[in-house]
């Protein structure tokens, strides 16, 4: 019984040590600290643009042609180490679906050749080292070329280190005659049912951005069909841009052929419309209902073969059987001269 009772024991001190170490292992690890940056970039405090308490979301710079406009970049270093930031100018442009980006340095140069990212340059220089715990105001210029077309021209300002990029966005608008224009193309509807769309392609035709307005309206052959009401799109579309967009359409008939309009206005008078016709089919109905009437539709042709068929025989002038005068198989009586294989009679 000691014996018995020494083996329980052990064995009982064995699956704890067991169990210990499979919690240890199975145990979900802490959280680790999100990566954080360690530096942020953004407007100096200013007036223009400004948020209540001074912070701006973004920069405004508007000026003639051949003018040198100035502002203030704020970079912030929130660690105890130093930080060298690399900053650079970029031309700004509506990605394919309507987001906002900026353009990559092309070859070390500080914006695309003639863009606005190119007008850009800075005080300190193009590298600003910020020691740690400190916020570091660095001015720069934007000279804006002689030539200079008037209107928006969409730019932001690069801040880089260890390849993490931070833009902040620049509204530079050139003085001068402004104008508001759009187009509607390339209208279509995707999907069937809840899962319906309305695909259409927005191109700025005007020298402004601009913030546009989407009515889509549908009439079925059937009757009235619910389209989408009038709503402010979540896009600002850049001067000389093109974005695909697509438009839930949950109220899509199930059966019906419809024209879907596509309206799209802005402010400044931009407005232009763009239209599409669509059928809506319930295919597997119309599958199953389509087989019946190929299968009648089939037995009827068959049918109408045979008559067909049976028309141009005739029976042997001598009254034998059919075939030739002599009555032996595969003997046919030549047709008349003036009947053509074919001819109806």
């Amino acid at each position: 019984m000691p014996v018995l009772h020494t083996l329980r024991r052990d064995a009982r001190g064995l699956l704890l040590v067991l169990l210990a170490a499979a919690a240890l292992h199975t145990a979900p690890a802490p959280a680790a600290a999100a990566d954080e940056p360690g530096w942020t970039a953004g407007p100096a405090a200013g007036t223009a643009a400004a948020r209540p308490g001074g912070a701006r979301p973004y920069f405004y710079l508007e000026g003639a042609p051949a003018a040198v406009l100035e502002d203030r970049l704020a970079l912030t270093n929130t660690t105890d180490q130093e930080r060298t930031v690399t900053l650079r100018g970029a031309d700004a442009y509506n990605t394919a679906d309507g987001a906002l980006a900026a353009r990559p340095a092309a070859s070390g140069a500080p914006g695309a050749p003639g863009g606005a990212g190119s007008w850009f340059s800075f005080g300190a220089g193009a590298t600003v080292k910020i020691p740690p715990r400190t916020r570091a105001v660095v001015p720069f210029t934007v000279t804006v070329p002689p030539a200079s077309p008037p209107g928006d021209h969409p730019a932001a300002v690069i801040a880089a280190e260890a390849g993490r990029e931070v833009g902040v966005r620049v509204h530079l608008r050139v003085s001068g005659p402004t104008l508001a224009a759009l187009t509607v193309e390339d209208v279509a509807v995707r999907g069937r049912g809840a899962a319906a769309v309305v695909a259409y392609t927005l191109v700025n035709r005007g020298n402004v951005a601009l913030a546009p307005e989407l009515d889509v309206r549908a009439d079925g052959v059937l009757g009235e069909v619910p389209g989408r009401g009038p709503r402010t799109l979540p896009v600002e579309l850049l001067p000389g841009q093109r974005v695909e967009l697509t438009e839930p359409w949950p109220g899509a008939p199930v059966l019906d052929r419809v024209r879907v309009r596509v309206t799209v206005t802005a402010p400044g008078g931009a407005r232009a419309d763009a239209a599409a016709s669509a059928w809506f089919v319930p295919w597997r109905a119309a599958g199953r209902t389509g087989l019946g009437l190929l299968a009648l539709g089939g037995t009827a042709s068959a049918a109408l073969f045979l008559v067909r068929r049976r028309g141009p025989w005739r029976r042997p002038a001598d009254g034998g059987a059919p075939g030739g005068p002599s009555g032996k198989p595969g003997a046919t009586t030549p047709a008349p001269e003036h009947e053509l294989t074919g001819a109806s009679r």
